[in-house]
């Protein structure tokens, strides 16, 4: 179905800007209000690229938003209350009580993995009346609006530990799986020498690290002024199996799959050179098509692609799943139709790109569809530390969020990023073994969320060993990592 745009366009920079009258730029009160539109123009443009929000927030949910911001616009960055917190970092014990609490997302890992971890620490910070600071790291500044009105959410420059974000690890005294392996640690008597836990909850942590887990745990982490928090695992699918959140949970989202897309949609703003460069591809090569198919290409291969039996997965899916048209053997194929689709393709590679598109320039499809074949960037391997890198990146998983079908590889946070800020519900490239395409190639997806690679699989009240994919309905195992965990709905297919 052709994305109508009302279009007529204003010059703010170099981007053009599509008025339409009709678009709810404000997502149902999910974005505030009153933010200056030219620092960032995708803030309330981005509806306009996109079809209506097919899932609205929750009253309880803008409610919850309005709150935060808030609470961030009294505790963040250089208010009083801030200064006042952060002398309990300086002095290095706890002082009197005061009226903010913070998590700090450590800058960590690729792209994809930041967004959705950043995501995850955000929905912690709600449920627990915690102030988010983001670390800028080498590039977040460059590459994302701030979300919150008046008051900033990157951490400042002069924060105390900042020089101490690299070094931090599960043998950290501040670490809190090894403050709980300590022999003088007890449940009953877990008391603290500073201000600040690290919490490790990267892929490689341990079962006292996952404890974070469990509501006795956050019990005591409530009374702690500064949590650092390093991660790279989308780790909210486990809140929704924690009994002090399950209510609140429930009443911000009562669409389980819907989580990221709304927390994304309100967080993630590109910054205007990166909407720069999402906008002028998008009118260049996919507005005017009637129907755009985005595919996501990541290959888990260290030897230099591209290689066949990748290409023979993709092209299978996309045939078998009528994301495609066959292509005929005459050089002339007559049709009355004139429907146009546009397919978009990402990949480190450009082989990919180039074979399916001289397939589709060399012979005439049998339904007589126009199909273009585009691929905004080619390259070559992940430059994580590089600007312009992530910037492409970056507008590369706005780009296929904007398609209207999605295939994808398992796998890959660049993927779930892309599905989860278009609302699509992809369909999943099964991961290759032994270099063969597999059959089937793919399935679709049973809903928009990312997974969770590196879940707990562990029952906090019993203490031992328990399989967290089957304990409630709306926490399954994934379709493309059978050990982690991601949210669907009740009617979601199995």
């Amino acid at each position: 179905m052709k994305l109508k745009l009302q279009v007529c366009f204003d010059i703010i920079g170099d981007v053009d800007t599509p008025s339409v009258e009709v678009k709810d730029k404000l997502l149902g009160g999910l974005i505030a209000s009153g933010f200056d539109e030219r620092s960032c123009i995708s803030r309330y443009q981005s509806a306009f690229y996109r079809k209506e929000l097919l899932y609205k927030p929750s009253p309880n949910l803008i409610s919850r938003l309005r709150s935060y911001e808030a609470l961030h616009k009294r505790c963040g960055p250089y208010t009083e209350s801030y200064n006042r917190t952060l002398e309990k970092l300086k002095t290095g014990h706890p002082l009197e009580s005061t009226d903010c609490s913070y998590v700090v997302w450590i800058s960590f890992s690729g792209l994809g993995n930041r967004i959705l971890t950043l995501a995850s620490a955000f929905l912690y910070a709600l449920l627990t009346d915690r102030v988010l600071l983001v670390d800028p790291g080498v590039d977040m500044v460059d590459l994302f609006c701030e979300p919150f009105p008046e008051v900033s959410w990157f951490l400042p420059s002069d924060f105390p530990l900042k020089n101490e974000f690299n070094s931090f690890n599960q043998n950290s005294p501040h670490c809190y799986g090894r403050m709980l392996k300590n022999s003088t640690f007890t449940n009953l008597s877990r008391s603290m020498s500073s201000s600040f836990v690290y919490l490790h909850l990267v892929h490689d942590y341990d079962d006292q690290d996952k404890l974070f887990f469990c509501d006795e745990d956050q019990t005591f982490l409530q009374k702690v002024p500064w949590l650092i928090l390093k991660t790279d695992n989308y780790f909210i699918p486990s809140l929704f199996l924690m009994p002090s959140f399950e209510q609140e949970l429930s009443d911000l989202f009562p669409r389980k799959e819907t989580v990221f897309h709304l927390l994304g949609r309100y967080l993630f703003h590109p910054t205007n050179p990166v909407w720069g460069l999402i906008t002028r591809y998008y009118q260049a090569y996919l507005a005017k098509a009637d129907e755009r198919l985005g595919i996501q290409i990541r290959v888990f291969d260290s030897r230099k692609g591209p290689f066949q039996y990748v290409l023979d997965q993709i092209l299978a899916c996309a045939l078998k799943g009528n994301l495609l048209p066959k292509i005929g053997k005459e050089t002339l194929i007559i049709s009355e139709s004139e429907k146009s689709k546009a397919v978009l393709m990402t990949s480190l590679s450009s082989g990919y790109f180039e074979k399916v598109r001289d397939m589709y320039w060399e012979h005439p499809t049998v339904t007589g569809e126009v199909i273009g074949i585009y691929q905004p960037s080619h390259e070559e391997y992940q430059q994580t530390e590089k600007h312009m890198h992530n910037r492409k990146a970056l507008a590369e998983m706005y780009l296929l969020s904007l398609t209207d079908v999605l295939i994808t590889s398992s796998w890959s946070t660049f993927g779930y990023v892309a599905q989860g800020l278009g609302g699509l519900k992809p369909w999943i490239l099964y991961k290759p073994e032994n270099q063969t395409a597999p059959d089937p190639p793919c399935r679709r997806a049973m809903s928009m969320e990312p997974c969770f690679h590196a879940p707990p699989f562990y029952d906090c009240k019993a203490k031992k060993g328990i399989d967290t994919g089957v304990l409630v309905p709306h926490v399954r195992h994934c379709e493309d990592m059978s050990w982690g965990l991601k949210l669907v709905d009740g009617e979601s297919e199995s």
